[in-house]
């Protein structure tokens, strides 16, 4: 009689990705069903999303606490050192647009510091993980690219872009731009416009897996399940651009 091995748990990291892939299908099939628009379709998706990442995490996770964008905070995480912390629709505005600079975020926040996430770009089916990073190679040849918001670009990264001569590029989503630096198609992401634990947790995980450079636009840590979520600002960069960047910024305070 053969005996039988106990099944293999799933890893927090595959747990991520898969649950982040799975919201990535609903949200486009929601999208791509032309049943909803504008703000209606931003609206269901968000609640959409939410509503599986929820059911997902408790069922397979019953002991961690979950943070979420579109959940009342539970102050009783503050008493968990496993908290998951996830934006079911990161980029709200650009899924009801159509557009594809949109993310789902499935973070998991260890005694406050990001060490798990994915981030899912449905519309350009990529999940990136941190149980797979990719290797970063930095490009110097050519003028940094620069990350900004569509519509509100920090004047911390402006100030940065003309010191160092590079190129802005706007976009929609944080999670869509902080994986552009992790995928190679841009050098820097700093924003000081204000964000949320859920905005930046799994992409900071992401990033760091890749071995970029991640923290506050001070230089220090981001730190995780806070009393209040507000997580101002963040800088995503290249190792080598960081000291320079850092500099530059020292003159902006942070935002508070």
């Amino acid at each position: 009689m053969t005996a039988q091995l106990p099944p293999v748990e799933e890893t927090d990291a595959a747990l991520a990705r898969r649950v982040a892939d799975a919201t990535g299908a609903l949200l486009l099939t929601v999208q791509r069903s032309a049943l909803f628009s504008g703000k209606e379709l931003g609206a269901i998706g968000d609640r959409i999303a939410n509503s599986f990442i929820m059911a997902a995490l408790r069922l397979a996770r019953p002991a961690d606490a979950i943070l979420s964008e579109e959940e009342v905070p539970d102050l009783t995480r503050l008493n968990t050192a496993r908290v998951w912390i996830v934006d079911p629709l990161d980029g709200t505005r650009e899924f009801s647009e159509g557009r594809d600079d949109w993310a789902v975020h499935i973070g998991l926040a260890i005694d406050g510091v990001a060490t798990t996430g994915a981030v899912a770009l449905p519309a350009i089916d990529a999940t990136l993980c941190t149980a797979h990073p990719l290797g970063i190679v930095p490009t110097f040849d050519v003028p940094p690219r620069i990350l900004v918001s569509r519509t509100r670009p920090a004047p911390q990264a402006l100030a940065v872009a003309k010191a160092l001569g590079g190129e802005l590029v706007p976009m929609g989503s944080a999670g869509a731009k902080a994986m552009a630096v992790v995928r190679g198609d841009a050098d820097i992401y700093l924003h000081a416009g204000g964000q949320f634990e859920w905005d930046n947790c799994a992409p900071a995980a992401v990033a760091m897996a890749a071995g970029l450079h991640v923290s506050r636009i001070d230089g220090s840590l981001l730190v995780y399940n806070q009393a209040d979520p507000y997580l101002p600002d963040l800088l995503i960069c290249h190792k080598e651009l960081a000291p320079a960047i850092l500099t530059l910024v020292a003159g902006f305070p942070a935002s508070d």
